[in-house]
């Protein structure tokens, strides 16, 4: 493939209202279709539907990346560098709890990128990224 395609990605959230407000007040997602069992949001240029499912016990899995222990399973998306930024301080400002505060990763290596995971109301974790050199996406 040559280029990169909006992605559609459907999650389970356990509180429709309290996600919707999260993913739409939060993260700044316009809201698109919905019922009363799922919502479609824009999230970020692709599409993210929230489906409700009742309430899981699922053990929560890290894996050690760049000494981090990383949330698996995780979703995000890579922004711009700027846009990255200014998310990062509007997550901040609303008191996000931060399960990996936003930092630089493999400084001063191949893939060096912006980071930060934190978790939505339903227990999803969530992660942002962005590369100054964006041809670092897919580096070895």
């Amino acid at each position: 493939m040559s280029s990169i395609s909006p992605f559609h990605l459907a999650i389970p959230v356990h509180n429709l209202e309290i996600c919707r407000k999260f993913y739409r007040d939060v993260l700044g997602c316009d809201e698109g279709r919905s019922s009363d069992q799922w919502v479609d949001f824009n999230f970020f240029g692709h599409q993210l539907v929230i489906h409700y499912k009742p309430k899981s016990n699922d053990n929560l899995h890290t894996n050690s990346v760049d000494g981090k222990d990383v949330p698996v399973p995780h979703f995000g998306v890579v922004l711009p560098w700027n846009d990255f930024q200014t998310l990062s301080e509007n997550l901040k400002s609303k008191n996000i709890l931060f399960e990996i505060g936003p930092y630089i990763r493999f400084a001063g290596q191949i893939g060096e990128q912006a980071t930060m995971f934190f978790y939505d109301p339903a227990g999803n974790a969530l992660e942002f990224k962005a590369f100054k050199d964006l041809s670092q996406l897919f580096a070895k």
